[in-house]
């Protein structure tokens, strides 16, 4: 008898937080909507453009506020945000998850950050918001502006990653540990895009809502292939 209720309240606990994770995801798509809505319609407009001016300096907006050297690191920041590095780090994970033997895992990260990129694109172009023209841009860009490239492939991959490899390790610290990384990550990236005045703040909070919408998604799916067998759990091979 109470191996039977330790089984029913394990499944309670597994299908309040799928339920949990469903309504964050329908709430972050709903975000993203009703941010893209407004945006179209230019009700944003001003609180871009306040946002925007914090990052830059007073006396000469073109130019983001802090020395030099901060311009730099920032540069540097939201090259973690970019195709090229993201590819790498891609690369480097699913070779470190057929290495060690779970190549259901490195097939559900390679088709969620693939399918995370071309979503990113196809809402770039549909959008086709034009870049900030109200201070000078201290990075080169090639794409429109709605929503954040950088900010929406950050969150899609990190915490992609992070989320899926929450899945494989049984640690509970190990576990924080890549969430947080993934959420900084993430936050530094988006940050950077709006300080170096490529982007207006509702493009990253945009990038934000959709990338971690498709991060949450792809660990429920991971979730849920865990519980049927068809992925293993953490300290097993698959």
């Amino acid at each position: 008898m109470r191996l039977v209720w330790r089984r029913v309240a394990e499944m309670w606990r597994t299908e309040t937080w799928l339920l949990a994770s469903i309504l964050v995801i329908c709430a972050l798509f709903l975000v993203f909507g009703w941010l893209a809505a407004e945006v179209m319609e230019g009700d944003t407009a001003a609180f871009d453009r306040k946002l925007f001016l914090l990052f830059r300096n007073p006396a000469n907006p073109s130019q983001p506020f802090g020395p030099p050297w901060l311009v730099e690191m920032a540069r540097d920041v939201t090259a973690l945000g970019s195709f090229s590095i993201l590819a790498i780090l891609l690369i480097a994970v699913v070779g470190y998850l057929l290495l060690a033997g779970r190549r259901r895992t490195a097939s559900l990260v390679l088709i969620a950050v693939i399918g995370g990129d071309a979503l990113s694109h196809l809402l770039k172009i549909g959008f086709d918001r034009a870049r900030p023209d109200i201070a000078g841009q201290a990075a080169r860009v090639f794409t429109a502006s709605f929503p954040s490239g950088h900010a929406t492939l950050s969150a899609i991959t990190y915490l992609t990653m992070g989320a899926l490899l929450t899945r494989i390790t049984p640690s509970h610290s190990i576990r924080v540990f890549f969430i947080s990384i993934a959420l900084l990550l993430t936050f530094l990236v988006g940050i950077s895009r709006i300080y170096l005045g490529v982007h207006y703040p509702t493009d990253v909070l945009a990038g934000w809502c959709i990338g971690a919408a498709w991060a949450l998604a792809c660990w429920v799916v991971m979730a849920r292939l865990q519980a049927k067998g068809q992925v293993s759990p953490p300290g097993q091979n698959t």
